[in-house]
Formats: structure tokens, sequence, C-alpha cells
């Protein structure tokens, strides 16, 4: 439940983060108007060393977040582009057997194709996930027991040889690439960075010593801290948004072409 606010299309995340941080330093601003109205002879204590200490600690979190984001995304594309390969070479490797078999091999690789290609294109829908794992996983043991079948004919058996470890790779990466899938930058660490940008926020809107606040400086703040909360969660979510991971899956799609 907690990664499904994330999971809110990016320009209505965008609006709804900006207008937060807009009202959080609002409400500071207010909240100092209101103190200083009630107790209109007391000396404040200045807060800069808590807005430096929180700032700091949302800048080294952001930081943190941003890097594992990052290496999560290269290495889900990654993944995509190494399965890709994986299925060209065993593709390829058909053309060793007779028309027979190669047939036999090509259409159960056409439909393994079209599961994956809908494999990510189910977004985040699980049902629909879970249903094109099942397909492919149901396809590649179809294909696997062709091979090894005829692995046990000795006129076979060197092709089979070079066919079987590639078609092992190429199973075996679905599952490291679905896990890859799962994870992402916990979502109570996005949870914090959102609250901590929304405190500091309040505080700088609370530590105001003019009667005009600065317009400028109060968006440009709003700016910054939004689209750097939204570009980790585009990372973090590469199925969505503008970061995502269509020109990998490109590679995937274009496998189609072989197995016409």
């Amino acid at each position: 439940m907690l990664n499904t606010f994330f999971q809110i299309p990016t320009y209505i995340l965008f609006v709804i983060i900006f207008c937060l941080i807009i009202f959080a330093n609002w409400s500071g601003y207010r909240y100092k108007k209101w103190q200083i109205k009630k107790t209109p002879g007391q000396v404040r204590e200045s807060m800069g060393s808590i807005e430096g200490a929180m700032l700091g600690v949302m800048s080294l979190l952001m930081g943190f977040s941003f890097s594992v984001a990052v290496s999560k995304y290269e290495a889900r594309r990654q993944l995509t582009i190494t399965e890709a390969n994986y299925i060209r070479t065993a593709i390829l490797r058909c053309d060793m057997y007779p028309d027979s078999i190669r047939n036999k091999l090509r259409t159960d690789f056409k439909e393994y194709v079209e599961a994956r290609v809908a494999y990510y294109k189910a977004g985040y829908n699980e049902y629909r996930i879970t249903e094109e794992l099942e397909n492919a996983e149901t396809i590649s043991g179809r294909l696997w027991k062709t091979v090894m079948f005829y692995s046990n004919d000795l006129s076979f058996r060197v092709r089979s040889g070079q066919m079987i470890p590639n078609l092992n790779q190429m199973i075996e990466i679905v599952v490291t690439r679905d896990a890859q899938r799962i994870s992402k930058v916990p979502p109570l660490i996005l949870w914090t960075l959102l609250i901590l940008v929304l405190i500091a926020a309040f505080l700088l809107g609370n530590d105001f010593e003019g009667h005009k606040r600065n317009v400028i400086l109060l968006v440009g703040y709003a700016l910054v801290m939004t689209l750097t909360l939204n570009l980790i969660n585009e990372l973090n979510h590469p199925r969505q948004g503008l970061i995502n991971l269509d020109q990998a899956e490109k590679k995937m799609e274009d496998l189609r072409k072989l197995v016409l």
C-alpha cells in the first residue's frame, strides 16, 4: 500500500508533491505569524542550525536513493538486452537442425518471444505479469523437452550440446529479470524523503523574518525538491513515465523478425 502512492502517473505526482511543499511552507509561515501575534514581545531562537542539519540529512538520503535507483535501472536495462541476446542466439541455433525440427522449434520460439514482449507491456498489472511468466515457463518447457529428446540421438548430440547451454541461460534469466523488477528503492525510504522535504519546507516558512516572502525562492525550492523526488521515482518505476526501458525492450521486439 505504501508503494501505491508512488505509482501514480508522473505528471499527477509532480503536481501533488509541488502543492504539498508549497502548502507546508505556507503553513510554517502562518504558524510563525500566529506565534508573533500571540506573544509579540518574546524573543525567538533562530532555527538555522536545525534547518542545516535537516537539509544535510535530506541531501544525504536523496543522494543514496538516487544512486540505488540508477544502479537498479541500469541492471534492469542490461538484463533486458542480455535476455534478448540469449533468445536471439537460441533462435539462430535452430538452423542447425533439419527443417522438420527447426520449424517446430521456431514455432515455439515465436510464441515465447510474444510472451516476453507481453511481460513488459503488462506494466504493473500483477495478474498479467504472472500470467505471462507462466506462459513463458510453459513454452520454454516445451522447447527444453524437444531439445532434450533429440539430444539422445547420436546424430543430434553435437548440435544439442550447443543449444542446451544457451537454452538454459535463456530460461534462467527470466527468474533473474523478474526478481530485479521487484527489487526497488524501498517505499519507506521514499516516504521518509517526502516527509523530510515537507518538514524542511515547514521550517523554512516558520523561520521567515520578513513581512513579504520571496516567491521566486519558494517556487524554486519546491521545483528542485519535486523534480528530484520525481526523478528518483521515475528511475524506480521504469515501466511508466518518461524514464523507461522502451529502447531496451525494442531489442526483444526485434526478435519477431527472426521467427516470421
